[in-house]
């Protein structure tokens, strides 16, 4: 197995604890599967939130998932004019096989449009 990285990323209606986790949660989710990883393989991960989204840490939703024993990060994106807002990002360090399945949800699929045949 080598190591690699998996990119993801979600958009979120509005700036609330349960918002920001039940997407961080199906992001998480939708990359294990996609990737079939098995948590024990997973190294680290890193999320990143756009700055109007402050009502919960992604990391939090990712505890709920059983990734215990996985080391994690909350950040801010930095802020860009004219970006897409309310975007989770995660950076997932992780042992595998075979080509990344990068996940790009609801609106944050426009961040990665060459992505979409592979979605």
């Amino acid at each position: 197995m080598e190591l690699r990285a998996l990119r993801g990323a979600i958009t979120v209606d509005r700036n609330e604890a349960d918002a920001i986790l039940d997407a961080t949660e199906e992001l998480v989710r939708e990359l294990i599967e996609r990737n079939s990883l098995d948590p024990e393989q997973m190294v680290s991960c890193i999320f990143t939130c756009t700055g109007d989204l402050d009502a919960a840490f992604p990391a939090e939703a990712a505890r709920r998932l059983g990734l215990s024993s996985v080391p994690l990060l909350c950040a801010r994106e930095i802020e860009v004019p004219g970006s897409l807002p309310r975007v989770i990002r995660v950076l997932v360090h992780c042992y595998g096989e075979g080509d990344p399945r990068h996940v790009y949800l609801r609106e944050a699929a426009s961040l990665r449009r060459d992505l979409e045949g592979a979605q």
